[in-house]
């Protein structure tokens, strides 16, 4: 049976005694896998310097200066970045360009690429096909052969719970898992996402299958212009089936060792054997919105990922507006082309396409309803803080606007 629509979203207006309830009710996560003993421990000595040239180098890289708050001491990471979404400034970052095993963070680009591609009423009868090939041990929110799900059910499925089965039947409705990394691929490619390799459209273990905190982070600021995207993705809890599916985030929705993190909103967690702990997150505080991509902690700790994001988040808003940036998110390519013409980006931000139940409406990932990265500063810092609960605000505006200031709805 196809789940009910009603959903619970995170505010940003949340009291301590919400706060509490959720870290008590929340069963507690699994430890990170340790990473496969083949893992490369030491980044390259020369890495992309797409976004500027320090974030090609190796180790940490940020401007210290009078008035700017000292990295926390204790963090783990193999990779980390911390972005203004809305300027593109990069506030800090540590080897942003090594190439590691993404896990289901490579999700945020699966949803990119697709979202737009099916209404999500669209109705879907499970078959056998449609399951084939799922890694041993995927994560899974419970697909069963024969019943019909909404392609909103199926998204449930992929951002709460991580499901590689939600996946694979999306895939299927996009002609097959293939023509998904093919999509996928191409569309990593016009955001510059350039550290990425797609091999399994759900971010399992895969020989070759890699990105980086610096692409990761280019597919959540490109995803969030996306209403659905933002939706789903700030999504705590919502009925599956007969029962009810709780968001995997921690920072979203709490964990005994994890506090819920004020003003979080998403976007995607991941967690396997050769990746270890992945995890994109954005959040806002006082008109500023950030982006925190940490990748893989050595610190074998219940919950380090999320531990360490909270600690680069309460960093960088210490930071931002103090620090000069050590780099930038590059705009896809199609938003420094010229030609684009000045309607065909009023859709960007809509819920979905216009196309049928496994129709394609848009070839191209730059196609009007796909994300051509136009507006992306304004969808995430004025979208985005719509959706917490926030007034909107002037930004600059570099680019051509999708109409997304306006109060979301609960659906």
């Amino acid at each position: 049976m196809p789940a009910p629509k009603k959903t619970v979203r995170r505010s940003l207006l949340v009291t301590s005694a919400t706060l509490l309830s959720l870290s008590a009710t929340v069963p507690a996560a699994l430890a990170a896998p340790t990473p496969s003993a083949g893992a490369t421990a030491t980044p390259p000595a020369q890495m992309s310097q797409v976004g500027g040239a320090r974030l090609g180098q190796p180790g940490t890289q940020v401007n210290l200066a009078d008035g700017v708050p000292v990295l926390p001491k204790d963090l783990t990471a193999r990779s980390w970045i911390v972005s203004d979404a809305e300027s593109g400034e990069v506030l800090a970052a540590h080897n942003a360009h090594w190439r590691l095993p993404p896990a289901s963070t490579l999700k945020m680009l699966f949803a990119d690429t697709l979202l737009p591609r099916f209404p999500k009423t669209t109705e879907h009868k499970v078959v056998p096909s449609d399951l084939a090939g799922m890694g041993i041990g995927s994560s899974v929110v419970g697909i069963k052969e024969g019943h019909t799900y909404t392609v909103h059910d199926l998204w449930l499925g992929v951002f709460l719970r991580s499901g590689n089965d939600a996946v694979h039947v999306l895939s299927a409705m996009n002609e097959g898992v293939g023509q998904t990394i093919k999509d996928m691929q191409d569309h990593a490619d016009e955001l510059q996402a350039l550290d990425t390799q797609v091999v399994s459209p759900d971010g399992y273990d895969a020989p070759r299958q890699v990105s980086s905190a610096y692409d990761l982070t280019l597919f959540a600021r490109s995803g969030l212009q996306k209403k659905d995207f933002r939706d789903y993705c700030s999504t705590v809890s919502a009925k599956f089936g007969s029962g009810e599916i709780r968001n995997t985030n921690r920072l979203l929705s709490g964990d005994t060792d994890v506090p819920v993190y004020q003003g979080i909103a998403g976007v995607k967690n991941g967690n396997t054997t050769n990746a270890g702990a992945t995890f994109t997150g954005v959040a806002e505080r006082n008109g500023k919105v950030l982006l925190v991509t940490v990748m893989n902690p050595e610190k074998n700790e219940h919950n380090e990922v999320y531990k360490e994001t909270a600690k680069l988040f309460d960093w960088g808003f210490g930071a931002v507006g103090k620090v000069s940036p050590v780099g930038r998110l590059v705009p896809p390519k199609s938003a420094a082309q010229p030609t684009t013409q000045p309607g065909a980006t009023a859709s960007a931000g809509q819920s979905h396409g216009t196309g049928g139940s496994g129709s394609k409406p848009v070839a191209s990932s730059t196609a009007a309803g796909g994300s051509s990265g136009v507006g992306i500063a304004v969808a995430v810092a004025g979208g985005l803080l719509v959706l917490l609960g926030g007034a909107a605000f002037l930004v600059n505006r570099r680019w051509p606007l999708p109409d997304l200031m306006r109060r979301r709805t609960r659906s």
